[in-house]
Protein backbone atom coordinates (compact mmCIF):
# COMPACT_ATOMS: atom_id res chain seq x y z
CA UNK A 1 0.00 0.00 0.00
CA UNK A 2 1.06 3.49 -0.40
CA UNK A 3 2.06 5.33 2.60
CA UNK A 4 -0.62 7.25 3.91
CA UNK A 5 -0.18 11.24 6.14
CA UNK A 6 -3.47 12.50 7.64
CA UNK A 7 -3.20 16.07 8.10
CA UNK A 8 -6.11 17.31 10.19
CA UNK A 9 -6.86 21.08 9.74
CA UNK A 10 -6.37 22.61 6.13
CA UNK A 11 -6.22 26.10 7.34
CA UNK A 12 -2.93 28.50 7.51
CA UNK A 13 -1.06 26.11 9.55
CA UNK A 14 -1.88 23.34 7.37
CA UNK A 15 -1.62 24.88 4.02
CA UNK A 16 2.15 26.27 5.32
CA UNK A 17 3.04 22.34 6.08
CA UNK A 18 1.87 21.09 2.60
CA UNK A 19 3.88 23.91 1.19
CA UNK A 20 6.96 22.64 3.18
CA UNK A 21 6.56 18.96 2.35
CA UNK A 22 6.03 20.58 -1.85
CA UNK A 23 9.45 22.02 -1.20
CA UNK A 24 11.07 19.31 0.92
CA UNK A 25 10.05 16.35 -1.43
CA UNK A 26 12.49 16.44 -4.30
CA UNK A 27 15.38 15.72 -1.74
CA UNK A 28 13.63 13.38 0.70
CA UNK A 29 10.82 11.86 -0.97
CA UNK A 30 11.43 11.78 -4.78
CA UNK A 31 10.27 8.85 -6.64
CA UNK A 32 8.13 7.29 -3.75
CA UNK A 33 4.10 7.08 -3.82
CA UNK A 34 2.44 8.70 -1.15
CA UNK A 35 -1.23 10.04 -0.07
CA UNK A 36 -2.10 13.11 2.01
CA UNK A 37 -5.16 13.49 3.65
CA UNK A 38 -6.20 16.82 4.18
CA UNK A 39 -9.31 17.15 7.14
CA UNK A 40 -11.24 19.84 7.78
CA UNK A 41 -14.81 21.20 7.54
CA UNK A 42 -13.98 24.24 5.83
CA UNK A 43 -12.24 24.68 2.56
CA UNK A 44 -8.07 24.39 2.55
CA UNK A 45 -6.25 27.05 2.68
CA UNK A 46 -8.43 29.80 4.58
CA UNK A 47 -9.87 27.31 7.09
CA UNK A 48 -12.34 28.24 9.63
CA UNK A 49 -10.81 31.27 10.55
CA UNK A 50 -9.71 33.18 7.25
CA UNK A 51 -12.46 31.50 5.75
CA UNK A 52 -13.75 33.46 1.84
CA UNK A 53 -17.53 33.58 3.47
CA UNK A 54 -17.17 35.57 6.14
CA UNK A 55 -17.77 39.51 6.59
CA UNK A 56 -15.92 41.94 4.48
CA UNK A 57 -16.03 44.21 7.08
CA UNK A 58 -13.41 42.69 9.07
CA UNK A 59 -10.17 43.28 8.64
CA UNK A 60 -6.59 41.99 8.65
CA UNK A 61 -4.79 43.55 11.63
CA UNK A 62 -1.62 43.62 9.70
CA UNK A 63 -1.05 45.66 6.48
CA UNK A 64 -0.79 44.09 3.23
CA UNK A 65 3.02 44.03 3.38
CA UNK A 66 3.71 42.70 6.14
CA UNK A 67 1.67 39.23 5.39
CA UNK A 68 3.57 36.15 3.62
CA UNK A 69 3.21 32.51 3.52
CA UNK A 70 6.58 31.96 2.04
CA UNK A 71 9.55 31.53 3.48
CA UNK A 72 13.34 33.67 2.40
CA UNK A 73 17.09 33.66 3.51
CA UNK A 74 16.62 35.42 6.91
CA UNK A 75 14.45 31.32 7.95
CA UNK A 76 17.07 29.74 9.90
CA UNK A 77 15.83 25.74 8.23
CA UNK A 78 17.31 22.51 6.54
CA UNK A 79 14.92 22.75 3.84
CA UNK A 80 15.38 25.04 0.43
CA UNK A 81 13.78 28.47 0.07
CA UNK A 82 10.56 28.76 -2.17
CA UNK A 83 9.76 32.55 -2.21
CA UNK A 84 6.61 33.69 -3.14
CA UNK A 85 4.60 36.68 -3.02
CA UNK A 86 3.46 38.30 -0.44
CA UNK A 87 -0.68 39.84 0.52
CA UNK A 88 -0.17 42.87 -1.23
CA UNK A 89 2.39 41.68 -4.06
CA UNK A 90 -0.40 38.64 -5.02
CA UNK A 91 -3.58 40.84 -4.91
CA UNK A 92 -1.75 44.12 -6.37
CA UNK A 93 -2.59 46.15 -3.61
CA UNK A 94 -0.84 49.03 -2.02
CA UNK A 95 1.40 47.59 0.82
CA UNK A 96 0.02 49.59 3.18
CA UNK A 97 -3.41 48.39 3.17
CA UNK A 98 -5.40 46.61 5.71
CA UNK A 99 -6.74 43.84 3.37
CA UNK A 100 -9.98 42.77 4.23
CA UNK A 101 -10.08 38.87 5.47
CA UNK A 102 -12.25 38.01 2.00
CA UNK A 103 -8.97 38.48 0.38
CA UNK A 104 -6.61 36.82 2.65
CA UNK A 105 -8.87 33.87 2.26
CA UNK A 106 -8.22 34.02 -1.58
CA UNK A 107 -4.10 34.37 -0.62
CA UNK A 108 -4.68 31.19 1.17
CA UNK A 109 -6.36 29.42 -1.64
CA UNK A 110 -3.92 30.48 -3.90
CA UNK A 111 -0.56 29.58 -1.49
CA UNK A 112 -2.57 25.95 -1.30
CA UNK A 113 -3.29 25.36 -4.85
CA UNK A 114 0.37 26.49 -5.79
CA UNK A 115 1.34 23.72 -3.18
CA UNK A 116 -0.21 21.18 -4.69
CA UNK A 117 0.76 22.06 -8.38
CA UNK A 118 4.77 22.43 -6.84
CA UNK A 119 3.98 18.54 -5.04
CA UNK A 120 5.65 15.18 -6.78
CA UNK A 121 3.48 14.06 -9.75
CA UNK A 122 3.35 10.63 -7.40
CA UNK A 123 1.52 12.46 -4.18
CA UNK A 124 -1.91 12.70 -4.26
CA UNK A 125 -3.63 15.39 -1.60
CA UNK A 126 -7.50 14.23 -0.70
CA UNK A 127 -9.38 16.81 0.84
CA UNK A 128 -11.99 15.26 3.44
CA UNK A 129 -14.58 18.01 4.60
CA UNK A 130 -15.63 17.26 7.75
CA UNK A 131 -14.25 16.25 11.05
CA UNK A 132 -11.83 14.17 12.72
CA UNK A 133 -12.97 13.06 16.26
CA UNK A 134 -10.14 10.60 17.45
CA UNK A 135 -6.52 9.33 16.67
CA UNK A 136 -6.13 5.58 17.59
CA UNK A 137 -3.73 2.85 17.00
CA UNK A 138 0.04 1.81 18.32
CA UNK A 139 2.89 3.93 18.95
CA UNK A 140 4.60 1.06 16.20
CA UNK A 141 1.86 0.92 13.86
CA UNK A 142 -0.20 2.53 11.85
CA UNK A 143 -2.88 4.85 12.91
CA UNK A 144 -6.38 5.14 12.93
CA UNK A 145 -7.95 8.49 12.04
CA UNK A 146 -11.70 8.74 12.33
CA UNK A 147 -13.94 10.63 11.05
CA UNK A 148 -17.71 12.06 11.05
CA UNK A 149 -20.04 10.84 9.65
CA UNK A 150 -17.27 7.83 8.39
CA UNK A 151 -17.67 4.30 9.64
CA UNK A 152 -14.21 3.05 8.71
CA UNK A 153 -11.17 5.08 9.69
CA UNK A 154 -8.44 6.29 7.69
CA UNK A 155 -5.60 4.60 7.96
CA UNK A 156 -2.49 6.73 8.32
CA UNK A 157 1.44 6.08 8.79
CA UNK A 158 1.69 9.71 10.21
CA UNK A 159 -0.96 12.35 11.77
CA UNK A 160 -0.28 15.85 12.21
CA UNK A 161 -2.62 17.91 13.97
CA UNK A 162 -2.82 21.61 12.42
CA UNK A 163 -6.17 22.77 14.30
CA UNK A 164 -5.93 26.35 15.06
CA UNK A 165 -8.28 28.26 17.32
CA UNK A 166 -10.70 25.90 18.97
CA UNK A 167 -14.10 26.18 20.82
CA UNK A 168 -13.77 25.42 24.52
CA UNK A 169 -16.43 24.57 27.24
CA UNK A 170 -16.48 27.60 29.75
CA UNK A 171 -14.46 27.85 32.57
CA UNK A 172 -15.80 27.95 36.04
CA UNK A 173 -16.65 31.54 36.60
CA UNK A 174 -17.82 32.06 32.96
CA UNK A 175 -20.28 28.88 33.27
CA UNK A 176 -21.77 30.59 36.99
CA UNK A 177 -22.47 33.25 34.44
CA UNK A 178 -24.25 31.34 31.58
CA UNK A 179 -26.07 29.64 34.21
CA UNK A 180 -27.64 32.89 35.90
CA UNK A 181 -28.18 34.55 32.47
CA UNK A 182 -30.38 31.30 31.93
CA UNK A 183 -32.27 31.61 35.03
CA UNK A 184 -32.33 34.87 34.40
CA UNK A 185 -33.11 35.60 30.62
CA UNK A 186 -30.25 37.36 30.46
CA UNK A 187 -27.89 37.05 27.52
CA UNK A 188 -24.52 35.96 27.73
CA UNK A 189 -21.93 35.51 25.03
CA UNK A 190 -19.20 33.50 25.93
CA UNK A 191 -15.21 33.32 24.19
CA UNK A 192 -15.75 32.65 20.69
CA UNK A 193 -14.44 33.52 17.12
CA UNK A 194 -16.88 36.88 16.79
CA UNK A 195 -17.63 36.19 13.41
CA UNK A 196 -18.96 33.17 14.10
CA UNK A 197 -21.41 34.08 17.19
CA UNK A 198 -24.91 34.73 16.74
CA UNK A 199 -25.05 38.74 17.89
CA UNK A 200 -28.57 38.93 17.50
CA UNK A 201 -29.64 38.90 20.91
CA UNK A 202 -28.05 42.16 21.71
CA UNK A 203 -30.69 44.60 21.35
CA UNK A 204 -30.55 48.32 19.77
CA UNK A 205 -30.20 51.01 22.27
CA UNK A 206 -29.35 48.71 24.99
CA UNK A 207 -26.27 48.24 27.02
CA UNK A 208 -24.00 45.89 26.30
CA UNK A 209 -21.05 44.92 29.17
CA UNK A 210 -17.81 43.29 27.17
CA UNK A 211 -14.81 42.20 28.55
CA UNK A 212 -12.20 42.23 26.63
CA UNK A 213 -10.41 45.40 24.60
CA UNK A 214 -8.32 43.17 22.08
CA UNK A 215 -8.90 42.12 18.55
CA UNK A 216 -12.02 40.20 19.08
CA UNK A 217 -13.67 43.64 20.53
CA UNK A 218 -12.44 45.04 17.93
CA UNK A 219 -15.15 42.51 15.42
CA UNK A 220 -17.36 43.01 17.99
CA UNK A 221 -17.50 46.74 17.48
CA UNK A 222 -17.38 46.84 13.96
CA UNK A 223 -20.26 43.91 13.27
CA UNK A 224 -22.75 45.93 15.90
CA UNK A 225 -22.48 49.17 14.07
CA UNK A 226 -21.52 49.18 10.40
CA UNK A 227 -22.89 45.50 10.29
CA UNK A 228 -25.57 47.15 11.40
CA UNK A 229 -26.21 49.94 9.26
CA UNK A 230 -24.22 52.70 10.57
CA UNK A 231 -21.21 54.57 8.47
CA UNK A 232 -18.12 57.15 9.10
CA UNK A 233 -18.44 60.50 7.68
CA UNK A 234 -15.02 61.91 8.40
CA UNK A 235 -14.64 61.74 12.04
CA UNK A 236 -18.10 61.40 12.79
CA UNK A 237 -20.43 58.21 13.34
CA UNK A 238 -23.75 58.34 11.69
CA UNK A 239 -25.80 56.14 13.53
CA UNK A 240 -28.20 53.82 11.63
CA UNK A 241 -30.45 53.58 15.26
CA UNK A 242 -29.81 49.39 14.88
CA UNK A 243 -26.75 49.73 17.26
CA UNK A 244 -26.63 48.41 21.34
CA UNK A 245 -24.71 50.66 23.69
CA UNK A 246 -21.11 48.75 24.51
CA UNK A 247 -19.47 49.21 27.69
CA UNK A 248 -16.05 47.53 27.31
CA UNK A 249 -13.39 46.86 30.31
CA UNK A 250 -10.66 44.30 30.56
CA UNK A 251 -7.05 44.17 32.97
CA UNK A 252 -5.43 47.28 31.48
CA UNK A 253 -8.71 48.75 30.39
CA UNK A 254 -7.55 50.39 27.12
CA UNK A 255 -6.86 49.00 23.49
CA UNK A 256 -4.02 47.04 22.22
CA UNK A 257 -1.93 49.55 20.76
CA UNK A 258 -2.20 50.84 17.04
CA UNK A 259 -0.31 49.06 14.25
CA UNK A 260 3.05 51.29 14.12
CA UNK A 261 2.13 53.70 10.90
CA UNK A 262 5.34 54.75 9.39
CA UNK A 263 8.43 52.46 7.74
CA UNK A 264 11.58 50.87 9.16
CA UNK A 265 15.02 53.45 7.56
CA UNK A 266 18.32 52.72 8.84
CA UNK A 267 20.02 50.05 10.33
CA UNK A 268 18.45 47.85 12.09
CA UNK A 269 19.59 46.55 15.84
CA UNK A 270 21.43 43.51 15.79
CA UNK A 271 18.93 40.77 16.92
CA UNK A 272 19.04 38.38 18.79
CA UNK A 273 21.82 39.91 21.20
CA UNK A 274 20.91 39.09 24.87
CA UNK A 275 18.56 36.66 24.07
CA UNK A 276 19.90 33.94 21.37
CA UNK A 277 20.23 30.71 21.20
CA UNK A 278 22.90 30.00 23.80
CA UNK A 279 20.50 31.37 26.09
CA UNK A 280 17.65 29.36 25.47
CA UNK A 281 19.99 25.91 25.57
CA UNK A 282 21.08 27.26 28.63
CA UNK A 283 17.97 27.43 30.23
CA UNK A 284 16.72 24.27 28.80
CA UNK A 285 19.32 22.15 30.20
CA UNK A 286 19.22 23.35 33.22
CA UNK A 287 17.95 20.11 35.74
CA UNK A 288 15.59 22.02 38.46
CA UNK A 289 14.01 23.64 35.24
CA UNK A 290 13.44 27.62 34.71
CA UNK A 291 10.87 29.85 36.36
CA UNK A 292 10.06 32.80 33.85
CA UNK A 293 9.61 36.01 35.95
CA UNK A 294 12.81 35.02 37.81
CA UNK A 295 15.12 33.61 34.67
CA UNK A 296 13.38 34.35 31.30
CA UNK A 297 11.78 37.92 31.73
CA UNK A 298 14.95 39.55 33.03
CA UNK A 299 16.80 38.60 29.52
CA UNK A 300 13.92 39.24 27.68
CA UNK A 301 13.70 43.27 29.17
CA UNK A 302 17.26 43.65 28.36
CA UNK A 303 16.58 42.62 25.06
CA UNK A 304 13.96 45.04 24.05
CA UNK A 305 15.89 47.64 25.63
CA UNK A 306 18.71 46.98 23.53
CA UNK A 307 15.98 47.13 20.42
CA UNK A 308 14.72 50.59 21.80
CA UNK A 309 17.99 52.05 22.77
CA UNK A 310 19.72 51.26 19.70
CA UNK A 311 17.13 53.06 17.34
CA UNK A 312 17.44 56.04 19.66
CA UNK A 313 20.91 56.57 19.86
CA UNK A 314 21.42 55.63 15.86
CA UNK A 315 18.29 57.08 14.84
CA UNK A 316 18.08 59.98 17.14
CA UNK A 317 21.52 60.82 18.69
CA UNK A 318 20.54 64.27 19.28
CA UNK A 319 18.34 62.96 22.05
CA UNK A 320 20.82 60.86 23.62
CA UNK A 321 23.67 62.35 25.88
CA UNK A 322 26.77 59.79 24.88
CA UNK A 323 28.09 57.54 21.61
CA UNK A 324 26.43 54.53 21.08
CA UNK A 325 29.46 52.46 21.21
CA UNK A 326 30.37 53.61 24.92
CA UNK A 327 26.62 53.33 25.91
CA UNK A 328 26.29 50.03 23.84
CA UNK A 329 29.16 48.33 26.33
CA UNK A 330 28.26 49.52 29.69
CA UNK A 331 24.18 48.13 29.10
CA UNK A 332 25.94 45.01 28.24
CA UNK A 333 28.30 45.22 31.18
CA UNK A 334 25.09 46.16 33.36
CA UNK A 335 24.16 43.84 36.08
CA UNK A 336 20.84 44.26 36.60
CA UNK A 337 18.07 46.42 36.42
CA UNK A 338 19.06 49.05 38.99
CA UNK A 339 22.44 49.55 37.67
CA UNK A 340 21.12 49.54 33.62
CA UNK A 341 17.97 52.34 34.55
CA UNK A 342 21.09 54.91 36.02
CA UNK A 343 23.03 54.36 32.83
CA UNK A 344 19.77 55.02 30.92
CA UNK A 345 18.88 58.39 33.23
CA UNK A 346 22.65 59.31 32.83
CA UNK A 347 22.56 59.01 28.90
CA UNK A 348 18.72 59.57 27.76
CA UNK A 349 17.88 63.21 29.33
CA UNK A 350 14.08 63.12 28.75
CA UNK A 351 12.24 60.22 30.18
CA UNK A 352 10.29 60.03 27.32
CA UNK A 353 12.50 58.46 25.51
CA UNK A 354 12.93 55.84 28.26
CA UNK A 355 12.11 52.25 27.93
CA UNK A 356 9.57 51.39 30.89
CA UNK A 357 8.03 48.28 30.14
CA UNK A 358 5.97 47.86 33.38
CA UNK A 359 3.91 51.25 32.25
CA UNK A 360 3.22 49.78 28.84
CA UNK A 361 1.84 46.93 30.37
CA UNK A 362 -0.18 48.72 33.00
CA UNK A 363 -0.91 51.98 31.44
CA UNK A 364 -3.96 52.93 33.70
CA UNK A 365 -1.83 51.80 37.48
CA UNK A 366 -2.55 54.14 40.01
CA UNK A 367 -5.06 56.29 37.50
CA UNK A 368 -8.48 57.38 39.20
CA UNK A 369 -11.25 59.19 37.58
CA UNK A 370 -13.64 61.50 39.92
CA UNK A 371 -16.58 60.16 37.30
CA UNK A 372 -17.31 58.59 34.47
CA UNK A 373 -17.60 61.30 31.88
CA UNK A 374 -14.07 62.03 33.26
CA UNK A 375 -12.67 58.49 31.88
CA UNK A 376 -14.07 58.82 28.58
CA UNK A 377 -12.36 62.41 28.21
CA UNK A 378 -9.28 60.44 29.49
CA UNK A 379 -9.37 57.41 27.48
CA UNK A 380 -10.33 59.26 23.87
CA UNK A 381 -7.00 61.47 25.35
CA UNK A 382 -4.78 57.98 25.82
CA UNK A 383 -6.48 56.50 22.58
CA UNK A 384 -5.20 59.56 20.41
CA UNK A 385 -1.57 59.72 22.02
CA UNK A 386 -1.33 56.45 21.06
CA UNK A 387 -2.29 57.21 17.47
CA UNK A 388 -0.12 60.56 17.05
CA UNK A 389 2.68 58.48 18.72
CA UNK A 390 2.44 55.08 16.42
CA UNK A 391 2.10 57.51 13.49
CA UNK A 392 5.36 59.73 14.27
CA UNK A 393 8.72 58.40 13.04
CA UNK A 394 10.37 60.15 15.83
CA UNK A 395 9.42 57.96 18.00
CA UNK A 396 10.73 54.93 15.99
CA UNK A 397 12.27 53.22 18.86
CA UNK A 398 8.97 51.75 19.47
CA UNK A 399 9.45 50.06 16.02
CA UNK A 400 12.89 49.30 17.56
CA UNK A 401 10.48 47.74 20.35
CA UNK A 402 8.65 45.71 17.52
CA UNK A 403 11.61 44.11 16.18
CA UNK A 404 12.90 43.14 19.17
CA UNK A 405 9.36 41.42 20.31
CA UNK A 406 9.45 39.22 16.96
CA UNK A 407 12.94 38.24 17.93
CA UNK A 408 12.37 37.13 21.46
CA UNK A 409 8.87 35.50 20.55
CA UNK A 410 11.11 33.45 17.93
CA UNK A 411 13.63 32.21 20.94
CA UNK A 412 10.83 32.02 23.63
CA UNK A 413 8.79 29.51 21.33
CA UNK A 414 11.91 26.84 22.32
CA UNK A 415 11.05 26.97 25.90
CA UNK A 416 7.42 25.08 25.74
CA UNK A 417 4.74 26.04 27.77
CA UNK A 418 6.04 29.38 29.76
CA UNK A 419 1.93 30.75 30.30
CA UNK A 420 -0.32 33.17 29.15
CA UNK A 421 0.83 36.07 30.39
CA UNK A 422 4.17 36.51 27.68
CA UNK A 423 1.42 36.24 24.61
CA UNK A 424 -0.82 38.25 25.69
CA UNK A 425 1.73 41.20 26.45
CA UNK A 426 3.39 40.71 22.94
CA UNK A 427 -0.55 41.07 21.51
CA UNK A 428 -0.91 44.31 23.11
CA UNK A 429 1.98 45.62 21.84
CA UNK A 430 2.84 43.93 19.04
CA UNK A 431 -0.29 42.95 17.23
CA UNK A 432 -2.79 45.62 17.69
CA UNK A 433 -5.56 46.87 15.58
CA UNK A 434 -5.16 49.19 12.56
CA UNK A 435 -4.79 52.65 13.41
CA UNK A 436 -8.19 53.51 11.35
CA UNK A 437 -9.89 50.91 13.70
CA UNK A 438 -9.09 53.29 16.57
CA UNK A 439 -10.53 56.15 14.90
CA UNK A 440 -13.66 54.73 14.73
CA UNK A 441 -13.26 53.83 18.57
CA UNK A 442 -12.96 57.56 19.18
CA UNK A 443 -15.91 58.29 16.99
CA UNK A 444 -18.21 55.89 18.80
CA UNK A 445 -17.31 57.50 22.04
CA UNK A 446 -18.20 61.16 21.06
CA UNK A 447 -21.37 59.27 19.81
CA UNK A 448 -22.02 57.94 22.99
CA UNK A 449 -22.09 54.11 21.79
CA UNK A 450 -19.32 53.17 23.22
CA UNK A 451 -18.43 53.49 26.70
CA UNK A 452 -14.94 52.90 28.25
CA UNK A 453 -15.11 50.72 32.29
CA UNK A 454 -11.09 51.22 32.66
CA UNK A 455 -9.14 48.55 34.05
CA UNK A 456 -9.25 45.73 36.18
CA UNK A 457 -13.04 45.34 35.35
CA UNK A 458 -15.43 42.75 37.34
CA UNK A 459 -18.86 41.30 36.70
CA UNK A 460 -21.21 40.28 39.12
CA UNK A 461 -24.25 38.83 38.53
CA UNK A 462 -27.04 39.80 41.11
CA UNK A 463 -30.78 41.45 41.60
CA UNK A 464 -31.76 40.12 37.42
CA UNK A 465 -28.79 41.77 35.97
CA UNK A 466 -24.94 41.57 35.17
CA UNK A 467 -22.98 44.51 36.79
CA UNK A 468 -19.59 45.70 35.70
CA UNK A 469 -17.51 47.77 38.23
CA UNK A 470 -13.54 48.96 38.68
CA UNK A 471 -11.18 50.82 40.18
CA UNK A 472 -10.33 53.53 37.69
CA UNK A 473 -13.86 55.38 38.86
CA UNK A 474 -14.07 54.26 42.59
CA UNK A 475 -18.23 53.58 43.30
CA UNK A 476 -18.88 53.95 39.31
CA UNK A 477 -20.98 50.76 38.71
CA UNK A 478 -23.06 49.80 35.26
CA UNK A 479 -26.07 47.10 35.15
CA UNK A 480 -26.98 45.35 31.59
CA UNK A 481 -29.01 42.62 30.33
CA UNK A 482 -26.37 41.20 28.32
CA UNK A 483 -22.34 40.30 28.55
CA UNK A 484 -20.04 39.54 26.10
CA UNK A 485 -16.97 37.72 26.38
CA UNK A 486 -14.51 39.36 23.69
CA UNK A 487 -11.73 37.11 23.36
CA UNK A 488 -10.88 33.68 21.99
CA UNK A 489 -11.44 30.48 23.93
CA UNK A 490 -8.04 29.53 26.07
CA UNK A 491 -6.33 26.95 23.73
CA UNK A 492 -6.54 24.37 26.47
CA UNK A 493 -6.44 20.61 25.99
CA UNK A 494 -8.58 20.13 28.98
CA UNK A 495 -11.53 22.23 27.90
CA UNK A 496 -11.10 21.95 24.24
CA UNK A 497 -14.58 21.01 23.06
CA UNK A 498 -12.46 18.78 20.34
CA UNK A 499 -13.31 15.27 20.84
CA UNK A 500 -10.14 14.54 19.19
CA UNK A 501 -7.88 16.59 21.18
CA UNK A 502 -9.89 15.17 24.43
CA UNK A 503 -9.32 11.62 23.12
CA UNK A 504 -5.60 12.24 22.65
CA UNK A 505 -5.08 13.53 25.81
CA UNK A 506 -6.92 10.28 27.71
CA UNK A 507 -4.62 8.18 25.35
CA UNK A 508 -1.68 9.87 27.20
CA UNK A 509 -0.63 12.87 25.45
CA UNK A 510 1.43 15.26 28.12
CA UNK A 511 -0.11 18.35 28.90
CA UNK A 512 1.59 21.40 29.93
CA UNK A 513 0.25 23.49 33.64
CA UNK A 514 -1.32 25.77 31.46
CA UNK A 515 -3.59 23.16 29.65
CA UNK A 516 -1.29 22.94 26.09
CA UNK A 517 -0.29 19.87 24.63
CA UNK A 518 3.91 19.11 24.89
CA UNK A 519 5.58 18.60 21.68
CA UNK A 520 8.89 18.01 21.04
CA UNK A 521 10.28 21.45 20.24
CA UNK A 522 13.03 19.64 17.04
CA UNK A 523 10.05 18.37 14.98
CA UNK A 524 6.36 18.81 16.93
CA UNK A 525 6.00 15.35 17.67
CA UNK A 526 3.60 14.90 20.70
CA UNK A 527 5.11 13.81 24.13
CA UNK A 528 3.80 11.30 26.84
CA UNK A 529 4.35 12.07 30.47
CA UNK A 530 7.52 10.56 30.33
CA UNK A 531 8.32 13.12 27.50
CA UNK A 532 8.94 10.27 24.92
CA UNK A 533 7.80 11.69 21.77
CA UNK A 534 5.04 9.69 19.25
CA UNK A 535 6.68 8.42 16.02
CA UNK A 536 3.89 8.72 14.55
CA UNK A 537 2.02 11.84 15.88
CA UNK A 538 2.96 15.50 15.60
CA UNK A 539 0.98 18.75 16.23
CA UNK A 540 1.52 22.17 15.51
CA UNK A 541 -0.67 25.48 16.33
CA UNK A 542 -1.60 27.48 19.54
CA UNK A 543 -2.80 24.78 21.68
CA UNK A 544 0.94 23.15 21.56
CA UNK A 545 3.72 24.44 24.00
CA UNK A 546 5.45 25.80 20.95
CA UNK A 547 2.77 28.02 19.51
CA UNK A 548 4.27 31.33 17.65
CA UNK A 549 3.21 34.77 17.36
CA UNK A 550 0.00 35.55 15.01
CA UNK A 551 -1.22 33.82 12.07
CA UNK A 552 1.20 34.79 9.60
CA UNK A 553 4.66 36.06 9.57
CA UNK A 554 6.65 39.09 8.05
CA UNK A 555 8.63 38.85 5.64
CA UNK A 556 11.90 38.86 6.12
CA UNK A 557 11.65 38.12 10.09
CA UNK A 558 12.95 34.90 10.71
CA UNK A 559 9.50 33.26 10.90
CA UNK A 560 9.44 30.41 13.97
CA UNK A 561 6.51 29.44 12.44
CA UNK A 562 7.99 28.45 8.85
CA UNK A 563 11.29 26.78 10.50
CA UNK A 564 8.98 24.74 12.67
CA UNK A 565 7.01 23.54 9.32
CA UNK A 566 9.82 22.55 7.48
CA UNK A 567 11.00 20.82 10.36
CA UNK A 568 7.75 18.88 10.74
CA UNK A 569 7.65 18.32 7.15
CA UNK A 570 11.09 17.02 6.73
CA UNK A 571 10.76 14.65 9.61
CA UNK A 572 7.21 13.09 8.30
CA UNK A 573 8.74 12.36 4.77
CA UNK A 574 11.87 10.70 6.49
CA UNK A 575 9.73 9.01 8.33
CA UNK A 576 7.29 7.72 5.23
CA UNK A 577 10.46 7.28 3.19
CA UNK A 578 11.88 4.82 5.75
CA UNK A 579 8.97 3.18 6.09
CA UNK A 580 8.92 2.66 2.03
CA UNK A 581 12.16 1.16 2.05
CA UNK A 582 11.35 -1.53 4.79
CA UNK A 583 8.12 -2.29 2.90
CA UNK A 584 10.08 -2.94 0.20
CA UNK A 585 12.77 -5.05 1.43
Amino acid sequence: MRPQLVIVGAGPRGTGLLERVAANAPELYAGSGLDIHLVDPHPPGGGRIWRQEQSPLLWMNSHAEDVTMFTDDTVRMDGPVREGPTLHEWAALDGRTFADRQLQGGYLRFVYERALAELPPEITVHHHPTRALRVGGPREGRQQVWLEGRARPLLADLVILALGHLDAELDAEQAELAAYARRHGLVHLPPDFTADSDLSALKPGEPVLVRGFGLAFVDLMVLLTEGRGGRYDGETYLPSGQEPVLYVGSRRGVPYHSKIGYDWTGDRPPLPRFLGPAEIEELRSRPDGFDFRRDVWPLVEKELGFAHYHRLFTAHPERTASAWAGFEEKYAAADGPAERDALVAAAVPDPADRLDLAALDHPLAGVRHASHEDLQDGLRAYIEADLSRRHDPSHSPDLGVFLGLLSVYGQLVRLGDIGPWWHGFFSYLASGPPGPRLRQMLALSRAGLLRFLGADMAVTAGDGVFRAAGPTVPGYSVTARALVEARLPAPTVARARDPLLRELHADGAAETPEGLLRVDPRDGRLLDAAGRPHPRRFALGPYTDARTPGAFTRPRTGGPAFRQNDATARAALAFLRAGTGRAAA
